[in-house]
């Protein structure tokens, strides 16, 4: 990488003279390449990806905007992104990270919540982004239902079909996205801003004991859905959840819908990753489908 380019992009988004010195590889991502510049005073992260990808970063820089705007959880200040001819890039505020207390835990639980009350009167987004590295649709829906079974479930099954996966994977999905209002006769969902794609992996805590989210896939969708997937991959404690219950406390099918929801990720981390996920994902439709039968 040519790291005059980006110093340059920071120097003119920053208007403070940058040209990166020292730039060490970050390890963690499985879908970017990470580095860290420094000139001495200032500190960036910066991501890279292949130049077609420039609209994934473009939709996170947003997303990151979006959720900052709230004034509810922190997250790095986006700086710039961009693309030449051999990689596209987004650079943000570094951030020296510490370690996770109860306290922290409890912050982020109830500054969770609070962002969730950052509602708009429809369900989606602006614009397009990236779940990973998947388109992730977000065209603006007054219909949870629909927006779910159409812009979420549906479109990685499609992509399944794409990929191969088709047969019992498919009959289970077409049933499940036939009945999805059988989970939602006594609860009307919000159109809260959501992070999208929170796992233990896109939260930290800052030197301070702050709380910090990134790697955002923001929409303004049901709130349980990003609830659910903390619980996906584990890494979240009781007093994250109990503080977010003393905010907002959760609708008791909740314990059901949860399922519903991590179901779109374990589909789209079949799509990326490959068949290893498909069991998973025709157990989740299979045990959905025995609560309404």
């Amino acid at each position: 990488m040519n790291w005059s380019i980006i110093s340059k992009q920071i120097t003119v988004a920053t208007g403070q003279d940058f040209t990166a010195r020292i730039v060490h590889s970050l390890s963690g991502g499985d879908i970017n390449a990470a580095f860290r510049l420094q000139d001495g005073n200032h500190s960036y992260f910066v991501k890279l990806n292949r130049p077609e990808l420039a609209a994934m970063f473009a939709a996170e820089f947003t997303g990151l905007q979006e959720l900052a705007g709230t004034k509810t959880l922190r997250v790095p200040t986006p700086v710039v992104y961009g693309q030449n001819n051999t990689h596209s890039f987004l650079v943000l505020e570094y951030l020296e990270l510490g370690r996770s207390t109860i306290a922290s835990e409890r912050l982020l639980g109830q500054q969770l919540a609070y962002l969730h009350q950052q509602t708009q009167p429809y369900f989606g987004w602006h614009r397009d982004n990236t779940i990973g590295s998947t388109l992730q649709t977000n065209n603006r829906s007054h219909d949870w239902l629909s927006f779910w079974r159409e812009q979420r479930l549906g479109f990685q099954l499609q992509l399944a079909a794409k990929n191969g996966y088709e047969g019992r994977l498919q009959r289970l999905g077409e049933r499940l996205c036939g009945e999805l209002a059988v989970f939602f006769t006594t609860y009307v969902p919000s159109p809260s801003l959501l992070h999208g794609d929170l796992w233990a992996g896109n939260a930290a805590t800052d030197k301070q004991g702050n709380p910090v989210i990134f790697d955002p896939a923001c929409y303004y969708g049901d709130r349980e859905a990003d609830l659910a997937m903390t619980e996906l991959f584990g890494g979240f404690g009781r007093d994250f959840y109990a503080a977010y219950q003393d905010v907002w406390s959760l609708d008791s099918g909740y314990r059901v819908r949860k399922s519903l929801y991590n179901l779109y990720h374990i589909l789209n981390h079949l799509n990326l990753f490959g068949g290893g996920y498909l069991p998973q994902a025709e157990n989740i439709m299979t045990r959905l489908l025995v609560e309404i039968s």
